[in-house]
């Protein structure tokens, strides 16, 4: 199968560009960080397109707001609900108070290049949000999921993944040199083995899983950057640099377009399947082979469900079934 080529979308398409001619009545949608850059676009799209969308933020005032203006632009309402990933209570309280079935969940939210900190479950910041809150949510809402009958999961990862494998050694940078490019690169290679032993174990209840790199977009994500370093990547990089809505069209795509029913465990890039690449190359593009390692991604999931659980049970949650 070829995913070069579908309906000629383009690097400079936009989320609305994917979903001409599709309608997203009666499908209901979950945005994580949808209350800036690409996330907010990705739930216009989605409204746009006639489905019920709650955006899940950590600033509820903030998601407030965002719902006000999608609503001015769609004539449409989105819900609101608090999330905040790297709280696995939060990610209960929402996944309890979900009912009914789910049709598409993206998990955008993400934090980038921070300095080292722990959540207080002892787990690496970016790890916790970029990852294992993810990864609690969907499987939280895996039942969700296959109520749907054919449901999404789109996972947005990054070429940051190329800095770092995952190390099951040592995740949480405990017994190594943390710097913040490796703990980002390491929780992008999680969102991509998420999708890839997401798509063997679901797939077959209907549930199809991809990953993508949205592309270069200048958000409140680089805030961590060196202001100079920022300034110069602005003027040396214009070639790779989309705006949020272009940035928004992967997600939309592996979201919702009918040509990708079933096929899924994959990576995208500029709304087209990637190549499994030895280095990302022109900044941006390719996948590496430690992100789409079928035995990596096995041993993630279980690694990744057993603290999921221990954290679980030490909040007094309770382990969920799955």
């Amino acid at each position: 199968m070829t995913m070069s080529s579908i309906r000629g979308l383009t690097k400079a398409s936009t989320a609305d560009d994917v979903l001409a001619g599709i309608d997203l009545t009666g499908r209901r949608a979950v945005v994580t960080g949808a209350s800036s850059g690409i996330g907010v676009e990705t739930a216009r799209s989605f409204a746009r397109a006639g489905a019920d969308v709650t955006l899940a933020v950590r600033d509820t005032a903030k998601g407030a707001a965002v719902a006000d203006d999608i609503e001015a632009t769609t004539g449409r309402s989105v819900d609101v609900a608090e999330l905040r990933l790297d709280d696995i209570a939060s990610v209960h309280a929402f996944v309890g108070a979900w009912s009914g079935p789910l049709h598409i969940l993206v998990n955008n939210a993400g934090i980038m290049d921070t300095p080292l900190a722990y959540t207080t479950a002892g787990w690496e910041s970016q790890l916790a949000t970029n990852h294992l809150g993810h990864f609690a949510l969907a499987t939280g809402l895996h039942d969700a999921l296959v109520a749907a009958g054919s449901a999404r999961v789109v996972s947005v990862a990054s070429s940051g993944h190329g800095s770092s494998p995952f190390h099951f050694e040592d995740p949480f940078f405990l017994r190594r040199d943390y710097t913040p490019n490796l703990g980002y690169g390491q929780s992008k290679t999680a969102n991509v083995l998420f999708a890839v032993e997401a798509q063997r174990r679901w797939g077959a209840e209907g549930i199809t899983t991809n990953a993508l790199m949205p592309g270069g977009i200048w958000t409140g994500l680089q805030k961590h950057w060196d202001p100079e370093v920022l300034a110069t990547l602005k003027r040396d990089a214009v070639d790779v640099v989309k705006t949020t809505e272009q940035g928004a069209s992967t997600s939309v795509l592996l979201a919702t377009a009918p040509e990708l029913e079933g096929y899924g465990g994959r990576y995208f890039e500029d709304n087209r399947e990637a190549q499994v690449v030895d280095e990302i190359y022109d900044v941006v593009y390719g996948v590496l082979p430690w992100a789409v390692d079928p035995e990596a991604a096995a041993r993630l999931w279980d690694v990744s469900t057993a603290l999921v659980d221990a954290e679980a049970v030490r909040l007094g949650l309770g382990a969920p079934t799955r």
